[in-house]
């Protein structure tokens, strides 16, 4: 593959196998990371000493002086990011009535403020050689919604309507914006639930599993490739069939 990729909360779960791959396929890769720097240099550490190129940035992508300025240590390193995955993501479990403005805001800072900081620090090279790719991660949440997690859903969602509108916008410049939708995914976040109710969600989940973080890095992959060069504007779901 060869190009620039930047991938927002790249140091754990999800994020780290979208590196992971990315790096597989010969991408430089930027790491972005807001508290885990000792795993996002780890990680950089483990690619680089496999013939890879990466390097870990720090940067709250909900400040988009701070987000653009990462992208830009990464850009100076190895170049124009040419793939950008908006990764970046916080959890919270809360009934609406409990739910804080604060965290209201911050769940739509960090996901859609962080995509669109991203993107607008990236947009300018891409428009000037009408060429690159965008994927956003959302979740199954985003399109079906979820109760005691209106704040998640609701800005997951509104990363679905980023993605489908700027695709469009995008599309006469041959810069593809799409999106993937995980289900529930095996992660340390998705670990804190417990035994019982993961067991819950594996028989909810018609492929008899929870997905796995590499389930999400091949489809960001596929989407990434020249393969998928007819595609944009798409909600990729990887659930297992979880929301049929």
């Amino acid at each position: 593959m060869g190009k620039t990729a930047f991938v927002t909360g790249g140091s754990r779960g999800i994020g780290r196998a979208i590196v992971r791959r990315l790096a597989a396929e010969g991408c430089a890769v930027g790491i972005n990371y807001l508290q885990s720097e000792k795993e996002a240099k780890a990680l950089a550490a483990e690619i680089c000493g496999q013939g890879g190129c990466a390097v870990a940035v720090q940067a709250d992508v909900a400040d988009g002086a701070a987000a653009a300025a990462a992208i830009r240590r990464v850009e100076e390193a190895f170049g124009p990011v040419e793939v950008l995955v908006n990764n970046a993501g916080i959890a919270h479990n809360h009934l609406f009535q409990d739910t804080s403005e604060e965290l209201w805001n911050r769940m739509l800072a960090v996901h859609a403020g962080g995509a669109f900081h991203t993107i607008q620090a990236v947009l300018p090279h891409m428009l000037h050689e009408k060429e690159g790719c965008i994927v956003n991660i959302s979740s199954i949440w985003g399109l079906r919604g979820a109760a005691c997690e209106v704040a998640y859903a609701a800005s997951k969602a509104a990363v679905i309507g980023l993605t489908r509108s700027l695709a469009m916008e995008l599309a006469p410049s041959h810069i593809r914006v799409n999106c993937v939708a995980p289900g529930v995914i095996e992660t340390d976040m998705v670990r804190t639930l417990g035994a019982e109710t993961l067991a819950k969600l594996v028989e909810q989940t018609p492929a008899g599993r929870l997905g796995r973080p590499e389930d999400v890095a091949k489809a960001v992959a596929f989407l990434v490739r020249e393969d998928a060069d007819f595609i944009t504007g798409q909600v990729l779901t990887v659930d297992g069939g979880f929301i049929l």
